[in-house]
């Protein structure tokens, strides 16, 4: 403080250590000792409702507000993602918002009397499946064992060094090329190509961060530090990977998501503007602002349509990767080697090896995590 106070230059490091001591500071007293809370969970609950109530406070406010959320939101994020960071803050973001849109929902629209006990019971419903799924959704995602002889498996994966042996029908596996070292879309690419084929005609990948032959689709995540069967991204919102075990429960959470967010928009809208349809009163409503009651509701309304619009694009690109068979890792990385085809505006990105029509592709998809994945010879080792 006496450096600030008189303009001098900080240490190097000194805004981290005194970032890091705070964060290691920061504890909740509990009967077996005080509980270390990570600092990242502390914002959305501090700030998402002082900015909504100030935003109720007025229209301007509200249109400043609620523009510069996503912003803000997309910013850290950019600045996460820059540093190869894991962070709760988006995990409580949304988990918060989840819980304080329904606290507000029952202490400002239920008490008007335009929402009937079956309306708020199907609500409730739509909200507990939506966290059961997400419960499902952020468990094992199909990581993949890491070898007990570390030691003997980095031997074999210096370059050029043949990989002898019989897994799956892979004989005479040749190593070539070095690690990288470089990231896309969550994938720490240290890895070397397998140049033999598995009989299906897929390739395998070794990869040097976990010492191990992945099985194709697999990759490596950055931020978990490892590596996941059929690899689609990490997810910041689940703070997870989703991969081929938890995949369908991702799908369902957000498909959860989106219809109790909109059933719930509608609710409050058909209460607070009354007589106007949903779409309609979501931009003219006169009577919004006339109470405090009412400017809050409808500032919740807008809040959550944005998080809506937002988790409903990435829905929509989901099910077309589904529907294409392709996963969000393998679109980018064709995207980057300049082997897939754009589809629909660049919704999709084909790459054309795992696509077998709509209906296999859904079926393959469904049926993902439905027995458990065969282990190699590599895996036993």
């Amino acid at each position: 403080c006496h450096r600030w106070l008189t303009c001098k230059p900080l240490p190097p490091g000194a805004l981290g250590r005194i970032t890091g001591t705070v964060a290691d500071r920061v504890r909740v007293p509990w009967f077996t000792g005080a509980v270390k809370i990570n600092i990242s969970l502390v914002p959305p609950l501090v700030l998402l409702p002082v900015f909504l109530h100030v935003a109720a406070l007025h229209f301007l406010l509200g249109l400043i507000i609620l523009t510069s959320l996503p912003v803000v939101v997309l910013w850290y994020y950019y600045l996460t993602h820059r540093r190869k960071e894991r962070t709760l803050f988006f995990l409580s973001l949304g988990l918060f918002s989840l819980g304080y849109m329904y606290y507000v929902f029952l202490q400002e629209v239920v008490p008007r009397g335009h929402v009937g006990y079956s309306q708020v019971v199907a609500l409730t419903c739509g909200l507990i499946l939506m966290l059961a799924a997400l419960s499902r959704a952020k468990k094992d995602p199909g990581y993949l064992p890491i070898p007990a002889g570390n030691e003997k498996l980095s031997h074999q994966a210096l370059p050029n060094k043949g990989v002898r042996g019989s897994c799956n029908g892979l004989h005479g596996v040749t190593m070539s090329g070095g690690a990288s070292g470089r990231a896309v879309n969550g994938e720490a690419k240290g890895y070397s190509r397998v140049s033999a084929e598995e009989p299906e005609g897929v390739k395998k990948d070794w990869c040097t961060k976990c010492q191990l032959v992945r099985p194709a689709r697999a990759g490596h995540c950055r931020l978990c530090g490892r590596c996941v069967r059929r690899l689609d991204h990490h997810c910041v919102w689940i703070n997870s990977c989703v991969g081929e075990q938890n995949h369908q429960a991702f799908i369902l959470a957000l498909s959860f998501f989106m219809l109790t967010s909109v059933y719930g928009i509608t609710l409050t809208l058909h209460t607070v503007c009354r007589g106007r349809t949903p779409f309609v009163a979501l931009f003219y409503c006169p009577g919004a602002y006339s109470d405090y009651s009412s400017a809050l509701s409808f500032t919740c309304v807008w809040y959550c349509a944005i998080v809506t619009a937002g988790m409903g694009y990435i829905l929509l690109i989901q099910l077309l990767n589904i529907s294409y068979n392709v996963t969000e890792r393998e679109a980018r990385l064709a995207l980057r080697d300049n082997t897939g085809r754009r589809l629909l505006g660049g919704l999709v990105i084909d790459t054309g090896q795992y696509n077998k029509g709509f209906l296999c592709n859904w079926g393959h998809f469904l049926s993902l995590g439905s027995s458990p994945p065969q282990r190699s010879a590599e895996d036993i080792v």
